[in-house]
């Protein structure tokens, strides 16, 4: 009943679970709501591409990822690392290990498996859940208010609160940002939602877009200001999607937001300088080759060639001139994908309004982790990390908070 809610979790995510587990460990009466039908399911399509718990960084170098959060979000990463993700992972049954990007994934390279063992363990410990439980706020009595799936209400009281709702991406996933206008109308400040590690629009030739969209671009590296990332990209019908662009999505992001537009240089041969590569160029034009057939003899793909052959002007016929463009394609993008579009999410709870337990400074008792904080990194396990040691720090505070009161 929902008179014997000692913690009420809203949100079955990574770092709601991570949350539920660790407080239904302490022997407190938990339930776990959430607005789908089922929990976890953001995980589980994050496992279809094996599931990237964590990375095997070292912490000094992984809270670089984090960007402006990065100091507010030390400690909280510095009691629940790296390897306090990979012993989580393996005490449910599911061994991990590091790939040669230095990325940690489960063995099953699947998510399936460790949700069912995880919420395997949340029934041993007691916790209930309850889906088809939408938010929608506080009460005036502070109670949490859900709409149900029939249309009716239910109001809870609990002791204290975790709120744990994700951001706006993937909407039809369960996370859709709703709890953002309920949380401004408690007076709680939450910075607007913008889109994470997204793709971006460049504004392809439809031709060029209809033949090469789902072709990759192999060992590139793109160029934005003084910033150089490379990795692997993929061509899509509006633009490029990848590690990289992610990387740089926040500094893409603030100049879009300034500017309504942005430049990059995108370099298809980064192991090479320009010199050398003109010099082989033009053994390959002294062979009798054309510029295409030359540029695929230094081992680039047609997807590659024809991003060239997007650049007004045409390929240059100067050995040296088509080296530079090789090195230094200028692309413009309009824009990043949609919030919907994206991995995950920006902006959101800010931390200036919690106290370092993660507890709303207006609203004592309630508890916020995950997604819904305000921070934001790129692809390569830094996401699933920091939701889980969110919810970890949430949990700790919800302890200390019932202690406080039951010794008061």
């Amino acid at each position: 009943m929902a008179e014997d809610i000692e913690v009420a979790v809203i949100g079955g995510g990574p770092a709601g679970l991570m949350a539920a587990e660790m407080l239904g460990g302490e022997g407190l009466a938990v339930a776990v709501f959430d607005r789908m039908p089922t929990v976890g399911r953001k995980l589980l399509m994050a496992g279809r591409g094996g599931l990237n718990l964590t990375h095997s960084e070292p912490l000094a170098r992984m809270l670089d990822r984090y960007g402006p959060a990065a100091a507010t979000l030390r400690p909280m990463l510095e009691a629940f690392d790296n390897e306090a993700v990979r012993a989580w992972a393996e005490g449910l049954g599911q061994p991990v290990f590091t790939g040669s990007s230095g990325r940690v994934f489960p063995k099953a390279l699947k998510a399936s498996p460790l949700l069912r063992a995880w919420l395997a363990r949340l029934a041993g410990q007691g916790v209930e859940i309850h889906t088809r439980h939408d938010w929608q706020g506080f009460g005036a009595d502070g109670a949490l208010r859900f709409r149900l799936a029939d249309g009716g209400e239910r109001q809870v009281r609990p002791k204290a609160t975790v709120l744990a709702m994700g951001g706006a991406s993937w909407p039809r996933l369960g996370a859709d940002g709703g709890w953002v206008a309920p949380l401004r109308a408690a007076g709680i400040e939450v910075r607007d939602l913008a889109p994470a590690n997204a793709g971006i629009d460049t504004g392809w030739s439809p031709a060029f877009a209809e033949r090469f969209a789902g072709k990759p671009l192999k060992t590139v590296e793109i160029g934005f200001g003084d910033n150089r990332q490379r990795g692997d990209l993929v061509i899509t019908a509006y633009g490029l999607e990848g590690g990289a662009i992610y990387t740089l999505g926040p500094a893409i992001r603030e100049v879009l937001a300034q500017d309504g537009k942005a430049a990059l240089r995108l370099d298809l041969r980064p192991d090479g300088d320009a010199r050398s590569i003109a010099a082989r160029l033009a053994k390959a034009f002294g062979k009798g080759r054309s510029r295409a057939n030359a540029l695929r003899a230094l081992g680039l793909a047609p997807q590659a060639v024809a991003i060239l052959r997007e650049v007004p002007g045409g390929l240059p016929a100067e050995p040296l001139a088509l080296a530079a463009l090789l090195k230094a394609v200028p692309l413009e993008v309009s824009a990043q994908q949609p919030l919907a579009r994206a991995i995950s999410t920006a902006g959101g709870v800010a931390f200036e309004g919690l106290d370092e337990r993660l507890m709303l400074k207006g609203r004592p008792g309630v508890f916020v982790a995950g997604e819904m904080l305000d921070w934001e990194a790129p692809t390569g396990g830094y996401l699933l990390q920091a939701c889980l040691a969110t919810g970890h720090r949430a949990a700790q505070g919800v302890s200390a908070f019932l202690a406080a009161r039951h010794g008061a």
